[in-house]
């Protein structure tokens, strides 16, 4: 899945979650229903003030949107298999892998 893909698939979970509509979304940030719609929908994509918009309307963090959940998922279901490791060992390591992922989809924005 591309970055653009994994935006697309977060902002609309994003925005269901907190019982949002394109139009809902769209007032928040000052913005129109149909330039949301065409970023769901991948014929445009934000410019980086309208992500930090978008994400203090759905009250995350503007790098939840880049996140591959299958992925991080996936990082959870690999640690459950060592059920003797203590809980703080697994939380050490879920947090080694999300400040990972935070350095490297920094390293992305910051090119922009």
């Amino acid at each position: 899945m591309t970055l653009k893909q994994i935006f697309i698939v977060n902002l609309k979970e994003f925005r269901k979650k907190e019982g949002f509509s394109q139009m809902k979304l769209a007032e928040f940030c000052e913005t129109t229903t149909s330039h949301i719609g065409h970023i769901e929908t991948g014929r445009k994509f934000p410019s980086m003030e309208l992500i930090e918009k978008m994400a203090e309307a759905l009250k995350i963090e503007a790098y939840h949107f880049f996140i591959n959940r299958s992925v991080q998922q996936s990082n959870t279901v690999i640690i459950s298999q060592y059920p003797r490791l203590p809980v703080s060992m697994k939380t050490e390591i879920n947090n080694l892998i999300d400040v990972s992922m935070k350095e490297v989809i920094k390293e992305i924005l910051d090119k922009y």
